[in-house]
């Protein structure tokens, strides 16, 4: 029915259909008839195939989703970047291949980008800008970023949305809806991969970055958060000009953070400067719990006075207070090296599943964890590798089949990205270290007076709920068992599946009977010369014949390619 809806709009259908050939293409025939969308797949490619689409060898499936969603476009790009971040949701090998998608596309024309600007600002450019340069900065899917004077002389950025992207985006959000719920209905082993959440993330993410005003937010979220630090700097929001689809803010002068060799010869100190830019992360995660969860080189520049400048504020992250306490936890646990403590907070940092057999779980968790934290026993805090620590501890996750929450996923990827800067900046620099003063405040703050009476306060409150309620719970459902109204929902396992292959054998023996009835309808018109005769054959009996001899071939060849004998 889902589909139905999306394809009663000529944009949509087209959209849908457009999808469904880029998916054929690249060898996903077999999901397409699958999830019940054969009847999209053009006629000629249907008769083609006999309905049994053979697996492509070469390449391999991650390479050609890959490929698929490059062809796709803008919203398909994005979704590739959102699932190349969660290895624990799609597997480490599919994460790997979308990570080589590239959001960089050509620039729309410069006139389209000032008609924008000057209707959502109601202004024309001139009462705006004392200069506009045409050529962009950068281009992506989602916006791109032009130079700009405003009339009071301030040096500014105006990043300015695509025409129409936001339909387009909504439009596709709508399929990938419809298709994760023909997944989850008749795929029932994606379910693991939950295709319903993954689609719910990716369209709250990517309608976050499609708000330039929540941008603007963000961006003085974090200039208020950094007001009193002088080594930090975010740059200055023009309120008056930023809506929906535009954001003009203040130009930052600065050096590429991974410029090296312009960063000796500007005369700045690296090892300060590597210190300033992981401090204002932890800052951010462990003391605001709001933090930039893309801060790639491109978005981190040197000011010549030796602040760190941060730019792009579309993609942030939180932290509630119960992950900030466990990853204080865990880092202090790793300072310490109190490994078993360690073990412990990465098992409550994973959601396990409810089907494991948690004492076993633990113990293998806990056995492989161990033979990698063993070597780390010898080492000090500056031989340790970070990035491949949380690395190794990621593929653990998922080999245990843990859900790790998305925060958590995005403070990791920083991380990442992080340490690699750090080391660049300052080769002996204590990635680890720099985390102890933001760890131990955090687990002051936590056994303080004032915190421990707000915890029992809170304990004490639901308590008091649990108290007040139970009993009315317990008399609805009294209630309800005496009326015999009490439900039991169960579902079978692999019953889907029995249901599609007692579908697939009902379809095949009523194609039997039909073929078989044409033949003894041939074989009557035959015997009774029914119709204009040839060389004494009935034609209408010889062209039945041809029919059901046709249909008949058909049924014996996909039998025979399903490997089903």
């Amino acid at each position: 029915m889902d589909i139905l809806r999306l394809t009663r709009t000529y944009k949509s259908a087209r959209r849908l259909q457009q999808i469904i050939n880029v998916f054929l293409k690249h060898g996903f025939g077999q999901i397409i008839e699958q999830i019940n969308l054969g009847r999209y797949i053009p006629f000629k490619k249907r008769i083609k195939s006999f309905g049994i689409w053979p697996p492509l060898k070469s390449p391999s499936v991650p390479e050609r989703l890959r490929m698929a969603f490059a062809e796709l476009g803008p919203t398909f790009i994005k979704l590739a970047q959102v699932l190349s971040s969660r290895p624990d949701l799609i597997t480490l090998q599919y994460a790997e291949e979308l990570k080589k998608l590239q959001d960089d596309v050509p620039p729309f024309p410069a006139q389209d980008a000032k008609l924008i600007v000057e209707e959502e600002i109601k202004l024309t450019l001139g009462e705006i800008f004392s200069s506009f340069d045409e050529t962009p900065v950068a281009a992506a899917s989602i916006a791109q970023v032009h130079r700009a004077t405003l009339l009071d002389g301030s040096e500014v950025m105006v990043k300015v949305q695509r025409p129409g992207i936001k339909g387009h985006i909504e439009s596709d959000i709508s399929i990938l809806f419809s298709l994760a719920r023909l997944l989850d209905k008749y795929v029932p082993e994606s379910r693991f991969f939950n295709p319903l959440g993954i689609v719910d993330e990716f369209s709250r993410t990517i309608r976050r970055e499609l708000d330039f005003e929540e941008e603007a937010r963000n961006c003085s979220r974090f200039r208020r958060n950094f007001e009193h630090n002088p080594d930090v700097y975010f740059p200055k929001v023009n309120a008056e000009f930023v809506t929906e689809k535009i954001i003009v803010m203040e130009r930052i002068k600065g050096i590429r953070i991974d410029d090296i060799q312009a960063i000796r010869e500007a005369g700045l100190d690296r090892e300060r400067l590597a210190k300033v830019g992981i401090d204002a992360f932890f800052k951010q995660i462990l003391e605001d719990g709001f933090f930039h969860a893309d801060p790639h080189p491109g978005n981190l520049l040197v000011m010549h006075e030796g602040m760190i400048a941060f730019l792009d504020f579309g993609i942030v992250g939180r932290v509630s207070d119960d992950l900030k306490d466990i990853m204080a936890n865990t880092f202090l646990a790793l300072i310490r090296k109190d490994f078993d403590r360690l073990i412990d907070q990465y098992i409550e940092l994973g959601i396990v599943p409810e089907h494991i057999d948690l004492h076993a779980f633990r113990r293998e968790f806990k056995a492989d964890l161990t033979d990698f934290l063993e070597p780390l026993y010898g080492l000090t805090l500056k031989e340790i590798n970070f990035a491949r620590y949380l690395d190794t501890i990621t593929h653990l996750a998922i080999k245990h089949n843990l859900r790790i929450p998305s925060d958590l996923l995005m403070i990791n990827k920083a991380m990442l990205i992080l340490d690699n800067i750090g080391r660049q900046l300052d080769p002996d620099f204590d990635f680890v270290s720099a985390a102890e003063p933001y760890a131990s405040k955090l687990i002051k703050e936590k056994v303080s007076p004032s915190r421990l009476y707000e915890n029992a306060k809170e304990n004490i409150m639901e308590i008091s709920d649990f108290a007040f309620l139970f009993p009315r719970q317990v008399k609805q459902l009294i209630k309800k068992a005496l009326k015999d109204d009490i439900q039991v929902k169960m579902y079978h396992v692999n019953l889907p599946e029995f249901i599609k292959d007692m579908d697939k054998a009902s379809n095949r023996i009523a194609f039997a009977m039909i073929v078989s009835s044409t033949i003894i309808s041939s074989a009557i018109l035959h015997a009774t010369g029914a119709g204009p005769v040839i060389f004494g054959f009935s034609l209408l009996g010889l062209s039945a014949f041809l029919f059901a001899f046709l249909l008949g071939l058909w049924l014996i060849i996909s039998i025979i390619r399903s490997g089903r004998l």
